[in-house]
This record gives C-alpha cells, structure tokens and sequence, in this order.
C-alpha cells in the first residue's frame, strides 16, 4: 500500500501525478475458469474498483457562513448636595458641589463568508483499503491565454457513491483536499505588489 498523500496534518502533498494499473502476475492456472486476479462482481459493472482506474469528481463546493453581534450598555448618575445659604458654612455656591456622570457604549459586529466552486476532474484510484474505500487523486491543467489554471483534487471514495458511468460529486468524498491556483496577468493583477505587501505587514494601522 502506498505511503500516505498528506505527510503533514495541514501540509498537503504535491504528488498528484495519476496512478499507473498494477501490473498482473502471471499465475499458473489449474485449467479452471475462474481466475481470482481478473473477478469482478456483475453487480460492479464497469464501475472503478481497481488501483489506476479512472472516474470523474464533480466539484459541486459551496459553503457559506455567517455571524454577528450587538450589544449597547448605558449608566446615568448625579450626585448633588446644597450647602447651607446662612451661617459659618457658607462657603460654597449650590452649583459648586454638584456632581454627575453619563456613561453609554454601544457595539456591533458582522462577518459573512461565501464561497463555491464547480466543474469536473478526472482522477485515478491510487490505493485500495481493506474496507473497500479507495484513495483517488488527480490533476488537471489548463492553459489559457493570459494565464495557466490547475485544479488538484484528493480524497477518500465508497464504491457505492460511485455512479454506473464513474462519476461521484465532491460532497461524497472524505477528506477531500481541492487545491485551486492560477498563475499568470489575471492572477498578478488581482493581488498586492511585494513592498505594498510588506508596508501592509508592518502597519500599526
């Protein structure tokens, strides 16, 4: 069985190059006619079952979230004492010893978060588990114009989400890992220079 893709919790691995069929060992037969190496349950159809066949993961991600708080806090107080008019005491004005306070907050927070992503990838089988899951993995370039698109794709599959025509959308896939990067004028044009990045970094405000 091969080593595991992600070596790292959080690190994902850059091999998604496709995995080769393994190779059939020649066993001598007995003259019966079933032959354990090449079986496949009619059930299965031409389903993928074995190490390097291919199906297609359809990219159907979308997520959304969102949060938000408020709160709003507010205290009045006043203090007063008058002083005698007459007499020994008379030293200060009624408006000298009054005292009051007003105290008010009042906050809010929001945060909203969306993101989707769709299409298609074709990957291949790169291992086999014990309980009948499989380990798939993929990749797919694209070269345009004004820049490159890639796509890597890996993750964990059942034989029963697997379609009749090899086909399984990504919400049926554990630990899926779905990379997408590009690279070229768009790609540049839409991020942050170097030194505007650094200024960025080290800005108290």
């Amino acid at each position: 069985m091969p080593a595991p893709v992600f070596a790292k919790e959080g690190k994902i691995a850059e091999n998604f190059t496709p995995t080769a069929p393994v190779v059939p060992v020649n066993v001598p037969t007995n003259g019966a006619i079933f032959l354990s190496d090449n079986y496949s349950p009619l059930t299965s159809g031409a389903r993928a079952s074995r190490v390097g066949d291919l199906l297609t993961i359809i990219l159907v991600e979308r997520m959304s979230a969102s949060k938000s708080n408020s709160a709003t806090t507010g205290r009045t107080g006043s203090v007063g004492l008058t002083p005698p008019t007459t007499g020994p005491l008379n030293l200060f004005s009624p408006s000298d010893v009054n005292i009051s306070g007003d105290q008010s907050f009042n906050g809010k927070g929001e945060a909203s978060q969306s993101n989707a992503l769709s299409g298609e990838v074709s990957v291949t089988v790169a291992a086999i588990y014990p309980n009948g899951t499989m380990l798939v993995k993929g990749e797919k370039f694209v070269t345009l114009n004004r820049g490159d698109e890639k796509v890597q794709f890996s993750g964990i599959v059942r034989l029963a989400d697997i379609s009749v025509d090899n086909r399984v959308p990504s919400t049926r896939v554990a630990d899926a890992r779905i990379r997408y990067t590009g690279k070229g004028e768009i790609a540049r044009g839409s991020s942050q220079g170097w030194l505007q990045r650094f200024f960025s970094r080290i800005s108290p405000f």
